[in-house]
């Protein structure tokens, strides 16, 4: 795990260079907008340190850095606080993410004991403050930055079964470091760690996707799991066409999340189909699984660590045939393509690594490159249009 030190004066510069040339040649990270509605699983990109903690060394394992990581969702200015759960797996700079389950978890290390991590997680630094974690441990004097960095360090315990063994001062951390501090909340969380073995639930998802039948049939088994309380249905289909419960068989028009539903279609309906659309506000819980999207570029895979309230909208579809035809087939529905990401700055190295200052030069140099071959290329224009005579 790599994290970039950009606080010597020759960083500085570059980061102040970096950020200059991003904003004008547009490359910065996306601009505030109006929450849009996800479809699927919640998707977004690191974007860089929301919170420095101090140092550590693992047993048995190289020194690294502390912090909490930003997520940028897609299409919005919301962001997501992440801690890391992979600690053999470096970071790479601009990554896309989503959101997964537990048991899909795809990095290095066994990730053995999610339900400690989500105890950690719930119990301690940023969602309890360092005044009842001072009480909560028998301590005094605790800085967040040290409650995040033994926060870090007993959720790998958890998450790659390393052990704390040094705590050192971070040089992106003006106020020093107290290693006695974060070792003994280290232990305490370590310790005390209880096993909330119910996976928090996911913002909203209804799975399958799709079915097919025929009129006269009930079409589809479609589960639904929300973090939300309760979600009103609307239903885009022809008349006669009502959306049931699998259990009763009675009309529904809101669902909550373990709800199982399907399309009730009238014996004397023509072919058709149907879809059952859900969008509400939810929350991308604490304990939530990020994943790297992009398989051949493997990057650290992370956790939540606040509760995050978004938009959320899902469908589910089924086509049918007239009583006595054939079950139309249904083409499932395509995961929406990786948006590119501009100039990513980072080489993929043991699992991918963290942007360094120079990379960050070299995003500039990219920048550049990218703004002079644009004027390269619009002077060609205009020299071939003068050429035929059509001007501008």
């Amino acid at each position: 795990m790599t994290h970039v030190s950009l606080r010597s004066p020759s960083g500085r510069s570059a980061l102040a260079a970096a950020t200059t040339a991003l904003l004008v040649f547009g490359l910065a990270a996306p601009s505030a907008a109006d929450p849009a509605p996800y479809q699927g699983s919640v998707r977004g990109q690191y974007t860089g340190v929301a919170e420095h903690g101090h140092s550590v060394t693992m047993r048995g394992e190289p020194f690294t850095t502390t912090a909490t990581f930003n997520v940028h969702l897609d299409d919005s200015d919301q962001r997501l606080t992440t801690y890391c759960i992979d600690f053999r797996t470096g970071l790479v700079e601009e990554a896309l993410y989503r959101e997964d389950q537990w048991e899909n978890y795809p990095g290095q290390g066994d990730f053995a004991e999610p339900g400690k991590v989500n105890w950690i997680l719930r119990n301690s630094y940023p969602v309890v403050g360092v005044g009842e974690l001072e009480e909560r441990a028998g301590m005094a004097r605790l800085t967040e930055s040290e409650a995040l960095t033994a926060t870090q360090a007993a959720i790998w315990h958890y998450s790659n079964g390393l052990h704390l063994e040094r705590v050192e001062q971070s040089p992106e951390l003006d106020d020093n470091v107290n290693a006695g501090n974060v070792t003994h909340l280290y232990d305490h969380l370590v310790r005390d760690a209880g096993k909330l073995a119910n996976e928090p639930a996911s913002a909203l998802t209804v799975t399958p996707g799709q079915g097919s039948g025929l009129a006269g049939e009930e079409i589809g088994a479609f589960t639904v799991e929300t973090s939300a309380e309760s979600i009103p249905v609307r239903l885009e289909a022809p008349d006669g066409v009502e959306l049931v419960d699998i259990g009763s068989g009675r009309g529904v028009d809101e669902v909550s999340s373990g709800d199982t539903v399907a399309f009730s279609v009238p014996a004397d309906a023509d072919a058709g189909e149907a879809t059952l659309v859900l969008e509400t506000t939810a929350a991308v819980e604490i304990g939530r699984l990020f994943k790297g999207e992009d398989p051949d570029e493997p990057t650290q895979t992370l956790i939540t660590a606040q509760d995050s309230e978004i938009v959320v909208s899902e469908v589910a579809t089924v086509a049918w045939d007239a009583a006595g035809g054939t079950p139309p087939v249904v083409e499932p529905t395509e995961e929406p393509t990786p948006s590119p990401v501009a100039d990513r700055a980072s080489v993929s190295e043991s699992g991918g690594l963290a942007v360094t200052g120079g990379a960050v030069v070299a995003l500039v140099v990219a920048a550049l490159v990218t703004v002079a071959g644009g004027g390269a290329l619009l002077l060609l224009v205009r020299r071939r249009r003068a050429a035929a005579g059509t001007g501008e």
